[in-house]
């Protein structure tokens, strides 16, 4: 199961793209309402596109948003997932081949003293 693995081994970075996804949503749906009331409150049309489109409002907001908050949660992020990721020594899988190693050595000793204690 490719899937299973690729979850098993990324979870955090999928469950981090999940939450940029559903915020990013979020602030689309909101940002239209906040839009749109604004239009109204100046007697305008709330419109997607054109010069004073939702388009551009939008984008104004999210490069806003981008520059001060999201800059900084991306590195976070992209860190995390570089740091905390399959391999490396903060993730889970390698404290799990660290045992396994140790047990192996654990092993590997017992035989040794069977071996000597005959």
């Amino acid at each position: 199961m490719p899937w299973a693995r690729l979850w098993h081994d990324y979870s955090l970075t999928w469950v981090l793209i999940a939450l940029f996804l559903i915020t990013f949503v979020l602030h689309t749906i909101f940002g239209w309402f906040q839009y749109a009331a604004d239009q109204k409150s100046h007697n305008d049309e709330a419109t997607v596109f054109g010069d004073s489109g939702y388009v551009v409002y939008w984008a104004e907001w999210t490069f806003q948003n981008w520059q001060s908050e999201f800059v900084q949660s991306i590195a976070i992020v992209v860190l995390g997932s570089v740091f905390i990721h399959k391999g490396s020594v903060e993730s889970k899988d390698s404290q799990d081949q660290m045992l396994a190693s140790l047990q192996r050595l654990e092993q590997r000793l017992a035989l040794m003293e069977k071996s000597t204690a005959k």
